[in-house]
């Protein structure tokens, strides 16, 4: 896939920049000269978005909304930003996220406990607030007019408990996020996509992402378009294996509660046991990378889904 991909509909994807190639996709869903934008990445973003809305003889007053799927920093971290670069934009997100958005303190330091004061420099930079008049809380089913084309936010918990999803109702697809897992494009097989769940550090909920799955599905999508990367087809098809892996991971952090591991013990268990099921996948997907390299590919992502096991298995025993 490019670094900056048309599909139908005048849907675009980009790439944000974020630590690798193909890691992190910025979308813009256009309508005649009108823009809405589906997440922002962070770090660095701001350039190659102006330079993808040039390239579509369009400017920055042309976009009409960021939206934000959730606030984590790799989708959210440059909203402000952009939010000052887009004079005529108004801000999406879920109703738990605005807070955070107009005053982003406690965001940051959330993020910076658990990646360090440099990580957070080196990936995410200024993370600057946004107006609170320029806000429109994302509560689910909540429509927005582009230009005549309808975008309705969904309420889709699972991965985190301020996430949305977006339903384009004219191409009939759905911005996920991460509710409805990742796509490692690395790892894309004779047209196969290799899907694998995100829990997130801190609010995994495996029921709630089971019903947010469900609530995508209903809306029968052509596609999902992930953060993680851009265009997933076969969605019915996909639910299904993404479905087994949530539960994989459910399973894999209940063996490690009645193993009676604690603390590091529990932490080094639990990632001893997503790195074997994930190579296990993988090497059923058929795709033919080297087990190193994969492991760096997946070394980041590994550790912070053990880590929202952990957060897990406690907030059940609370």
């Amino acid at each position: 896939m490019e670094a900056f991909a048309r599909f139908a509909h005048d849907i675009y994807a980009l790439d944000a920049g974020y630590v690798r190639p193909l890691l992190a996709a910025i979308h813009l869903i256009v309508e005649g000269e009108r823009v809405a934008i589906v997440d922002t990445g962070a770090k660095g973003s701001l350039a190659p978005t102006l330079a993808a809305l040039a390239k579509l003889g369009l400017s920055a007053e042309s976009v009409d909304y960021v939206v934000l799927t959730h606030i984590h920093l790799d989708h959210a971290g440059a909203a402000g930003s952009m939010m000052r670069a887009f004079p005529n934009a108004r801000l999406l997100v879920h109703p738990r996220g605005v807070a955070h958005m107009i005053a982003p303190a406690r965001l940051i330091e959330g993020v910076t406990a658990v990646y360090g004061a440099a990580e957070v420099e080196r990936l995410y930079g200024q993370i600057l607030p946004v107006d609170a008049a320029r806000i429109i809380p994302a509560t689910h089913e909540r429509g927005v007019d582009l230009a005549g084309r309808r975008l309705l936010c969904l309420d889709t918990p699972g991965h985190a408990r301020h996430h949305i999803a977006l339903f384009d109702e004219r191409s009939r697809s759905v911005f996920t996020g991460d509710v409805f897992g990742m796509a490692y494009r690395e790892l894309d097989t004779d047209g196969r996509q290799f899907l694998f769940p995100t829990t997130s550090p801190v609010q995994f909920d495996p029921v709630a992402m089971h019903a947010s799955i469900d609530r995508v599905l209903a809306l029968q999508p052509e596609f999902a378009y992930l953060t993680h990367y851009s265009q997933l087809p076969d969605l019915p098809t996909q639910a299904v294996h993404l479905r087994r892996l949530i539960d994989a991971h459910v399973a894999i952090a209940l063996r490690a509660e009645r193993a009676g591991k604690t603390g590091e013990a529990r932490h080094a268990q639990m990632r001893a046991d997503l790195t074997a099921m994930l190579l296990d996948e993988v090497q059923r997907f058929g795709c033919r990378l080297t087990t190193d390299r994969l492991l760096d590919i997946f070394a980041t992502d590994l550790e912070l889904n053990a880590r929202g096991l952990a957060v897990w298995l406690d907030s059940r025993s609370a």
